[in-house]
């Protein structure tokens, strides 16, 4: 296709990487996009008018992959002039007017503190024919009070915090998202309220550290408060969390999770390491036995919990006897699931000059032993539960090879991948609803239900998936202009038309 003709709606898309923060920004910019008139552009459209890269400077190698994907869209751009591309995320706010420098062809470089004006950034950018890079040093608006196009009927993501106070040497994030913001709970209850309203039965607290939230406004036991106060509200069937800091764990969040029935009995608690001393090397303000009493504590108030991680291996100056320990803790957790990660140097990140970068091989080695011990360790946890029976949310797309087996998938209350046969039922289950089933065979990361369902249960979510509808958060603007659908701006003369 061409661009949008004069009068018809513009269309966009946007492209996400990095982290569930990411995936909620995503969200954010599409509603926003759309209540300024733009249309998704369908997933076949390679000529969308708007291109969106919501970026991460977390992962190695993110600047490569975003100039490499932009390379590619230039001569699609050549070709379909008024097309637009617009660079956001992290890796925008790190590398600001470089983006634009190195791919002239960008037309809007925003940040992770300005999401808000990206409507306005893509229309000053058409009407002045010239790139716009605005980059912010704190929080504009809160996130959360803009316009949300949410992508799931059924489960939702709800930001607590944004930002992180914390100094971990290995991490960019406090750098380009900034100091712990906080919202207040009843805005965030509110807007839990509203995806319950809309059909959403499970929701996901989201904070680069939430179980400091609080801080703000002085309440260290707020986080658990929070979470109790979801279990009042009537609909709400699930609540997720991630991911808290060890440092800032405390018992009452324990309390909490055991005691309120629609919090899941399940936590995500990043170790990074078992090494004490590289612990202390990583700022992480807590040491492996800590980290060990948390998991005690909590499964001893929730014998059934399904715990996961984040490690890094190789991290500067890590020996042989501090990849020993981590493999010790990871042996003694026994993890459900681990995600690893070789550590790579990130700029801009203390741990990147530090002293003892190790070689390739050596992480290469120690990361291939890692993986194959926690898969052993996840295997044999989730072996424990066939014959057991588990509460399924039916997902969309969660199993790629669903298609070809004839299995449905989704996710069982502790969060585990469980693929099942729908039996008699095939055909009348929908994403969103929730169907128990009894697990027949266990692999490292998932599980399989090939037995006839015990039971199925409709949902207003999985009629809200049968209808097409998407929920929609309406947000509040706080002040920021807005615009219709776009027209088609003449290019200007000279004079006040390019100002």
């Amino acid at each position: 296709m061409t661009t949008a003709a004069a009068g018809s709606p513009r269309t966009y898309q946007v492209r996400t990487y990095g982290c569930q923060m990411n995936v909620h920004d995503s969200e954010r910019i599409s509603g926003l996009l759309e209540q300024a008139g733009y249309v998704r552009a369908a997933e076949a459209d390679e000529q969308p008018d708007v291109v969106v890269f919501n970026t991460c400077a977390v992962r190695e190698n993110a600047d490569n992959r975003l100039y490499g994907n932009l390379g590619h869209l230039r001569p699609v751009k050549d070709k379909h002039p008024g097309m637009q591309i617009a660079v956001g995320g992290c890796l925008a706010q790190k590398d600001r007017g470089d983006i634009v420098r190195k791919a002239p062809w960008v037309d809007v470089v925003f940040g992770t503190h300005n999401i808000g004006s990206l409507p306005v950034l893509l229309e000053r950018a058409r009407h002045n024919t010239a790139a716009e890079v605005e980059i912010l040093e704190s929080l504009d608006v809160f996130p959360s009070t803009l316009p949300t196009r949410r992508e799931s009927t059924y489960a939702g993501w709800v930001s607590i915090s944004v930002g992180c106070n914390n100094t971990c040497t290995f991490c960019i994030v406090p750098s380009l998202r900034g100091k712990e913001k906080d919202r207040r709970p009843g805005d965030i209850l509110s807007e839990v309220r509203a995806l319950v309203d809309e059909g959403v039965l499970e929701v996901t607290l989201l904070g680069q550290n939430v179980n400091s939230y609080g801080v703000e406004f002085g309440d260290r036991y707020a986080f658990g408060k929070l979470l109790r106060a979801c279990g009042d509200i009537e609909g709400l069937e699930r609540v997720r969390f991630t991911s808290p800091h060890p440092k800032d764990f405390t018992d009452d969040v324990i309390a909490a999770m055991a005691e309120t029935p629609n919090v899941c009995h399940s936590l995500h608690m990043p170790l990074q390491s078992g090494s004490d001393d590289v612990l202390r090397a990583m700022r992480r303000s807590y040491r492996s036995e800590k980290y060990l009493g948390i998991i005690e504590k909590v499964r001893a108030a929730m014998p059934d919990a399904a715990i996961t991680t984040d490690i890094i291996v190789g991290f500067p100056g890590e020996t042989d006897a501090d990849f020993e320990k981590t493999l010790d803790v990871v042996r003694e957790a026994r993890f459900s699931s681990a995600f690893t990660f070789q550590y790579s140097k990130r700029p801009g990140t203390p741990a990147a000059t530090m002293d003892g970068q190790l070689p390739k091989q050596v992480v290469q080695e120690r990361y291939e032993r890692l993986i194959a011990t926690v898969e052993e360790i996840t295997w044999a946890e989730n072996r424990k539960l066939v014959g057991e029976t588990v509460e399924v949310l039916v997902a969309v797309g969660e199993g790629r090879k669903d298609e070809r087996t004839g299995r449905l998938s989704g996710r069982a209350r502790d969060g585990r991948l469980v693929h099942f046969d729908a039996g008699s039922l095939a055909g009348q289950v929908r994403p969103g609803d929730i169907v128990h089933t009894t697990v027949t065979y266990a692999a490292p990361h998932h599980l399989n239900a090939d037995g006839e369902p015990l039971s199925h249960r409709r949902t207003r979510a999985g009629d809200a998936a049968e209808a097409g509808r998407a929920p929609r958060t309406p947000g509040v603007l706080l002040g920021l202009p807005t615009i219709g659908a776009p027209a088609a701006v003449p290019a200007p003369s000279g004079g006040c038309a390019a100002n």
